[in-house]
């Protein structure tokens, strides 16, 4: 069936009634079901899972990954198969809809662990309480949500912007829905089984050699590093700059989850990930620790100098003012998407339909809420992180403004610039309180959160209202998510990287990126730039330079340059065989898409089209594998 929509002169021409009047006639699906138990407990559920997957994949890039359409297609093809053995009936069109705006808010709201309340107990060896941890991110979650309401029906009623991974995500379900039913199990299956054959191939590494050893598996173990083999029979130990490759995160690690990861990203972030951690970890990592530049930690009485040490102590540097210049020029190198983020929220009253009162957001609960949570937000700022009252309240429209400019992105692209929002906040707050950490990090982890909420509940609503959904009922279903996401996910966080306190998060495995920028921005802004090295001083300034260079080429090839400064910023804080993953992971499917052009081969078929579905198997497959087995490590044998 196909999808219904207003053409362009119609979007310039019409008034936002008269665009209601036309939904209602040829789009709103009436009282179908949408936000039904089933729906909400199978988006719980999936949510709850796609969380852990997040809190991973976040862990080791920084990186918050959609969830939407493999929420889809699994809830999809899970009630088609109860429907075909005769145990219940297949899920609805909107309640699938309803199902992944709630998985989609169970997955974004890991994003704070991973980041700002990282980021706080990194830079005060302080470990959160874990219920403290729970009621914050909860909090601004909803904060975020209420932020959405008066925004809805300018973006995506009236002016009809995009949300392009909303948008996927309805044109999916319209297809799996209203076509074929072969082509959605055919992702389903491709789903399911790069799951499992993902699952399989993470218990089987070789970092989880204890349990193999408990289960007699030790043999099939596959190797940390599939270089070493081929090394050691030809008598070679390669070095670079006097530094061994392993002290340098530079291997052919079997990191599969980064592979898929990479595939999801595009060819641009893979090669832009690898060039930037080429760079930094096979030139200027051997020369910097070679010199001394870098101080060792002393771990367990042994004194330790390597990766670790030169991406905490040095390369955070020029790879945060990479990302932080890159940001702030493509933030406000458009003016006029700036104003006219803001345009829409002043003017007449809108002649809204009795119906459409009934089924739109509330702005009674905006009205009313937003004091009341913006209320508990600034006393837990206080309570919890020693925020001052004034600061909190200052925050709030701080808090709004970036929300709003965050939402009129991801409507035009998709991305949500969080990373900008928080620097800006950071800047802020370096100003209004100078000097206290607790402040920037906190007000800047406000912002990041709320916008990335709001933005994320819009981008929910857009299927919904591609389809004919009840906005009201997925909002509910948001706030259902956000539940399941931090009832799952803050307890994984504390069990998998809190064990041995703050200072040990950051390990060969999870380097936290987003969390490391985030407490050296503060560091710095608060502490001042003379705390640097003198070499890492220059090289902040001259990765400020890079970034302004390469986003600038960027904008002036119109998005067609080969690199993405984002990307080269971020091979500065992500460890090099991670990058390297990712890259080939790009590669393979950018090559694949280029050999398999024919849409009626089996290449194009299988493997381009579903391209998402296999990344998306081999996340979930391996990063749920990888959760559970360190658990059972951690807890089980000792």
């Amino acid at each position: 069936m196909a999808l219904v929509q207003l053409s362009e002169e119609e979007i310039r021409s019409m008034s936002v009634e008269e665009k209601d009047d036309w939904w209602l006639k040829n789009v709103y699906k009436g009282d179908m079901p949408q936000l039904t138990p089933r729906a909400a407990i199978t988006g719980m559920m999936i949510g709850a899972a796609l969380s852990l997957t997040n809190l991973y994949v976040g862990a080791k890039t920084g990186w918050t990954l959609g969830v939407g359409i493999t929420s889809v297609i699994l809830a999809f093809a899970f009630y088609k198969v109860l429907s075909r053995i005769g145990l219940g009936r297949e899920f609805t069109i909107l309640e699938n809809n309803a199902m992944q705006s709630i998985a989609t808010a169970a997955g974004y709201m890991t994003s704070p662990l991973t980041s700002s309340l990282a980021a706080y107990m990194m830079a005060f060896n302080e470990v959160i309480p874990r219920k403290v941890a729970f009621v914050w991110i909860v909090v601004l979650s909803i904060l975020g949500v209420l932020f959405a309401f008066p925004l809805k029906r300018r973006f995506i009623n009236d002016e009809q912007h995009p949300f392009p991974e909303g948008r996927a995500a309805g044109i999916v379900m319209d297809a799996l829905h209203h076509s074929d039913a072969r082509s959605g199990l055919l992702k389903a299956k491709l789903l399911a089984g790069f799951g499992t054959v993902s699952a399989i191939f993470e218990f089987l590494k070789a970092e989880h050699a204890h349990l193999l050893e408990k289960l007699h598996l030790k043999a099939l173990a596959i190797p940390d590093a599939l270089e070493h083999g081929l090394f050691q029979k030809l008598g070679w130990h390669p070095r670079v700059g006097g530094q061994e490759l392993e002290n340098l995160s530079v291997s052919l690690a079997p990191e599969h989850v980064m592979f898929a990861t990479g595939g999801l990203m595009g060819i641009r972030t893979g090669l832009s990930l690898f060039v930037g951690a080429t760079v930094n970890y096979l030139i200027l990592a051997p020369i910097m620790i070679s010199s001394n530049v870098i101080k060792p930690d002393v771990v367990n009485g042994a004194t330790v100098l390597g990766v670790r040490q030169f991406v905490g102590q040095w390369s955070v540097w020029p790879g945060v003012a990479i990302l932080t210049v890159a940001s702030l020029v493509a933030f406000f190198s458009k003016p006029k998407m700036l104003l006219d983020a803001f345009s829409g929220l002043v003017g007449g009253k809108s002649r809204m339909s009795e119906q459409m009162r009934r089924i739109e957001l509330p702005m009674s609960v905006f009205v009313i809420g937003i004091p009341i949570v913006s209320g508990v937000a600034i006393y837990l700022a206080h309570a919890f992180f020693g925020v001052g009252y004034l600061m909190g309240v200052i925050a709030i429209p701080l808090v709004f403004v970036f929300t709003l400019i965050a939402v009129h992105s991801t409507a035009l692209t998709s991305i949500t610039p969080g990373g900008a929002i928080g620097k800006l906040t950071q800047l802020s707050f370096a100003a209004l309180d100078p000097g206290n950490m607790k402040t920037n990090l906190m007000t800047a982890g406000m912002s990041g959160e709320a916008a990335l909420n709001a933005s994320n509940l819009l981008m929910d609503i857009k299927p919904g209202y591609m389809l004919g959904a009840k906005p009201r009922q997925q909002a509910i279903g948001h706030v259902l998510g956000i539940f399941a996401g931090a009832i799952v996910a803050v307890p994984a966080f504390y069990a998998m990287f809190l064990s041995k306190g703050p200072q040990e998060m950051v390990t060969r495995e999870y380097g936290f990126p987003s969390a490391l920028t985030w407490q050296k921005v503060a560091e710095l802004l608060t502490r001042g730039i003379d705390q640097l090295h003198p070499s890492a001083a220059t090289a902040a300034a001259i990765g400020a330079v890079v970034g302004l260079g390469l986003e600038l080429a960027r904008m002036a090839a119109r998005g067609q340059m080969p690199l993405s400064p984002i990307g080269v910023g971020l091979g500065f804080v992500i460890y090099w065989r991670h990058c390297f993953a990712m890259f080939m992971g790009a590669l393979v499917f950018w090559l694949a898409a280029l050999i398999w052009k024919n849409k009626q081969g089996w290449g194009y078929r299988v493997v381009v089209e579903n391209a998402e579905a296999i990344c998306a198997g081999v996340i979930a497959g391996g990063a749920l594998t990888g959760i559970g087995i360190k658990m059972v490590e951690q807890y089980l044998l000792g």
